[in-house]
């Protein structure tokens, strides 16, 4: 059974697509097809982890959002991009970078009925096992649509106080809309704090499960998104992480 993946952050900054675009290859690496949809229309960027660029991109999430294209047209086949083998697919749903179209949804909106269709056409249309949803920061129609169709939610948040706060809305919220699974991922967390406190302490402040603990890494830094982390560094501790989390969201 296909299921649908949502990863939203109250706040930017925590590596909501970055993680996006690992587990997706993790996920990939099982035999998966797997789809990624960038729904983050005013600041889209999980493309840049694939190495797309802007002439790379025939279409895009804007041209269905307009009616100009059926969603899957937009779909871009990035797993030969990931620089490494993987045996399962992995299919991007772009949003456009342009700024005239930027400025266009800020400017229009659209309706956002037309995600709900489109990502069920996706899980159709392109016979996903898995669809991820790469949400933009914070609460909003879009956000509170992925929160509600989705399977499974892995929350993002940072250790920092104004991520905790905003953490708990994002929490409630998904448990009013009856999420099945939810999960939450600290990212970004200092060397010097311990993962086992660290873990029982976001546990008990949301009573949920706490599905990975990922270390601030200087490699992760030194990548700048110019890449999928967990294939250029096979060995590390967070790729092995973002295993496990992979492993639980399929469970």
């Amino acid at each position: 059974m296909s299921r649908i993946l949502s990863i939203p952050s109250y706040r930017g900054g925590t590596g909501k697509s970055t993680s996006t675009a690992n587990l997706a290859t993790h996920l990939a690496a099982r035999g998966l097809t797997v789809g990624i949809i960038d729904t983050d229309i005013q600041s889209p960027g999980v493309h840049v982890l694939f190495g797309i660029e802007e002439d790379d991109m025939v279409y895009t999430l804007n041209d269905y959002l307009w009616g100009k294209i059926a969603i899957e047209q937009a779909a871009m086949d990035v797993t030969n991009r990931v620089g490494g083998r993987v045996s399962g697919r992995i299919l991007l749903v772009p949003s456009s970078v342009r700024t005239s179209e930027i400025a266009r949804i800020l400017r229009e909106g659209y309706d956002v009925g037309l995600l709900n269709d489109g990502f069920q056409r996706l899980l159709d249309e392109l016979r996903l096992d898995v669809l991820i949803i790469d949400t933009h920061p914070g609460l909003n129609e879009e956000t509170l649509l992925s929160i509600a169709i989705s399977d499974v939610l892995v929350i993002i948040l940072r250790p920092d106080q104004q991520d905790y706060q905003g953490t708990g809305v994002t929490v409630e919220v998904a448990r009013r809309l009856e999420v099945p699974d939810l999960l939450l991922m600290v990212n970004k967390v200092p060397q010097s704090f311990d993962v086992g406190d660290v873990t029982a302490q976001i546990a008990e402040i949301y009573g949920a499960e706490v599905v990975a603990v990922l270390p601030h890494s200087d490699e992760m830094m030194t990548l700048a998104s110019a890449g999928i982390f967990v294939l250029r560094y096979p060995d590390h501790p967070i790729t092995a992480s973002l295993q496990r989390v992979a492993a639980r969201i399929l469970a």
